[in-house]
């Protein structure tokens, strides 16, 4: 899994090599938000969550975006040796992440793109009345894409892979949601 991380940091680093081209056809970074609902895949439990992300796309072809999700869907697991024999819940508080994003315009109202980034996340787990909390550090990456409706308004749908750090497991997130350029 390292060699795929690794590769998809290099082809982002390799993306970005038309900056100093493309940095005159753009006059002014295109700056844009999103909000939209995340599903997050963790193996032996589905999370939910409201996700918000504000960007900079600095070139056609390269930006930077920075994300922020709460927990909005809870889960609940029984592993093998369980407390008090209750099963547990889990719940997601928070997720922040930062990302490097190469774009490819593939229409004058759509693009797709990768990004490759770090984050943070913080899950809260109880069971029979004990409960504690767990942060991990992860890097990031996915792919996905946008559509403008108009030359403002648009949707989004992208996929991430979180790869946590000290053998903490990974998280298949898939999101989609609204996008405004400002």
């Amino acid at each position: 899994m390292k060699i795929l991380i690794a590769a998809t940091a290099t082809a982002a680093v390799l993306a970005a090599a038309p900056l100093a081209a493309q940095a005159q056809s753009m006059s002014a970074p295109e700056i844009y938000g999103s909000v939209g609902y995340a599903h997050a895949d963790a193996g032996d439990f589905d999370l939910g969550a409201v996700q918000g992300r504000l960007g900079a796309k600095l070139t056609p072809y390269f930006g930077v975006e920075g994300e922020l999700s709460f927990g909005v869907k809870d889960d609940t697991y029984s592993p093998p040796v369980s407390i008090g024999g209750s099963p547990i819940k889990v719940e997601l508080n928070h997720s922040a992440a930062i990302y490097g994003v190469g774009f490819l315009p593939v229409a004058p109202n759509a693009d797709l793109f990768a990004r490759v980034g770090y984050g943070t996340t913080e899950i809260k787990a109880s069971a029979a009345g004990i409960s504690s909390k767990a942060d991990g550090e992860s890097w990031n990456f996915g792919v996905g894409g946008r559509y403008f409706l108009d030359g403002q308004n648009g949707f989004r749908a992208d996929y991430t892979r979180q790869e946590f750090q000290d053998d903490g497991g990974s998280a298949d997130v898939w999101a989609v949601g609204y996008v405004r350029k400002f």
